[in-house]
């Protein structure tokens, strides 16, 4: 008999590479510094090292999907800025929009992405309870991370369904591709909504006493290494502030 949920090994084997807040702590330095664009010349080989990193960490968990798709997308976006100086000015002017939008965002995305696909939600609500986090912050993003995944495998039931009645783009039926894909997702969101906040309540995380999990969360080897990163990409950039040139 296979060992179950609760047990020690069986939370050792489920446990990602790293710790939910060592996660969310990447995703905030993509936001700020790759999406946001912040720092100046001294921070563009620390961008370069952080857009690196979902990639590497899709790698380690062996999404190999997430890292296919999210590289091809980027490579849509640098293959836009190279050919933008070969086109003319109307058609330049957008290469340098959409390149710029995709590069930028990109990687942030990816990174979500990740967040969301190797983090349960116990994961992240223990992880929340240990930096006390209140509950305003803690319940909404909770219910989100079950919301995205619940509404990407909808859409593709939705796609599915229609593929077996023969509607598709291109088809006899095209001009209703829209109205059976969306009529269907708005109601199936509101649904998903509904059954989600009602599972959130019943799990107790409106309570005033304090959750207990069976997850096993906790910082390793690697975590460190990831935020003593973190910290030195901070340090780099208060350095630039103050006028300080490290290359």
């Amino acid at each position: 008999m296979s060992a179950p949920y609760s047990s020690e090994a069986s939370q050792k084997k489920r446990r990602g590479f790293l710790d939910p807040r060592t996660k969310i702590v990447i995703v905030l330095l993509l936001a700020v510094f790759v999406l946001g664009g912040l720092g100046g010349s001294q921070m563009r080989p620390v961008k370069t090292v952080l857009s690196a990193l979902p990639f590497l960490l899709l790698l380690i968990e062996r999404q190999w999907r997430g890292f296919a798709r999210g590289l091809l997308i980027l490579a849509i976006g640098y293959g836009l800025l190279f050919l933008m100086p070969y086109l003319p000015a109307g058609l330049s002017y957008i290469a340098l929009m959409c390149g710029g939008i995709i590069t930028r965002f990109v990687v942030t995305i990816v990174m979500a992405e990740y967040l969301l696909d190797t983090t349960s939600v116990s994961e992240f609500i223990s992880a929340m309870s240990r930096l006390h986090m209140p509950q305003a912050i803690t319940i909404p993003v909770s219910v989100m991370f079950r919301l995205f995944p619940t509404i990407r495998e909808e859409w593709q039931s939705i796609r599915r369904a229609m593929r077996m009645r023969g509607i598709h783009p291109g088809g006899a039926k095209a001009g209703q591709v829209l109205e059976y894909q969306m009529v269907p997702m708005m109601t199936s969101s509101v649904r998903i909504g509904e059954e989600l906040s009602a599972s959130a309540l019943t799990r107790g995380l409106g309570a005033p006493v304090r959750r207990t999990n069976i997850c096993r969360i906790g910082f390793r080897l690697q975590d460190l290494f990831f935020l003593a990163g973190a910290a030195f990409v901070l340090v780099v950039w208060v350095l630039e502030l103050c006028g300080v040139s490290l290359w």
